[in-house]
């Protein structure tokens, strides 16, 4: 009979594999988001959009009770209709802010004045381009530059909380410009109200 030493470190027994595999992944995931926080804006052309399998939350990783994923496992739909509050895009590349997505976040803000209670999601999306690893990171900045104006309006800090799904859950599935637009996206979902 062979044994197998156990607990922390011991060899040849599956778990152990599997355990340090999970760690690995745990890394790769804090890395990816440590890039993700850099303040140095990127620069249009350095990276691409797409590929982001995974998805990166503020504070927790997985996705927040009532988000777009949730809903999506439950057959619900995705995107900006339905909800009190409307969504943003972004450029190729960007996660900038523009004056038009500026008077959507004051009218989201409005709605969350009007309604003390309620708490917000903001979901970071991107298109289909690029590696995973990069729009992971693209779309934290995205959900964070809605959460840092909202929060300029006089919305509390800890009534927003952010995640970054990639391309995970696209509102549209073609392959142009047209379908990419709508899928780089902040999205927004109120949690009680």
């Amino acid at each position: 009979m062979t044994q197998h030493r156990r607990g922390r470190g011991g060899s040849g027994s599956e778990g152990g594999r599997l355990c340090r595999a999970a760690v690995a992944l745990c890394v790769t995931v804090a890395l990816t988001a440590m890039a993700g926080c850099s303040s140095k804006k990127t620069q249009p052309g350095a990276g691409a959009e797409g590929q982001g399998a995974g998805q990166l939350g503020e504070g927790n990783l997985g996705a927040g009770g009532g988000s777009s994923l949730e809903r999506f496992k439950h057959g619900g739909e995705l995107g900006g209709a339905g909800g009190p509050l409307s969504d943003i895009h972004f450029g190729y590349n960007d996660y900038t802010i523009t004056s038009q997505d500026g008077e959507v976040l004051k009218s989201n803000a409005k709605w969350l004045q009007d309604h003390p209670s309620a708490r917000v999601q903001v979901e970071g999306h991107c298109d289909e381009r690029g590696s995973e690893e990069y729009n992971i990171a693209l779309g934290a900045r995205r959900a964070q530059a809605a959460k840092d104006y909202l929060e300029t309006l006089g919305i509390a800090a800890d009534r927003i909380s952010t995640i970054s799904y990639g391309k995970e859950l696209p509102l549209c599935e073609e392959h142009n410009e047209e379908c990419w637009a709508q899928n780089r996206r902040d999205h927004f979902v109120v949690q009680g109200s």
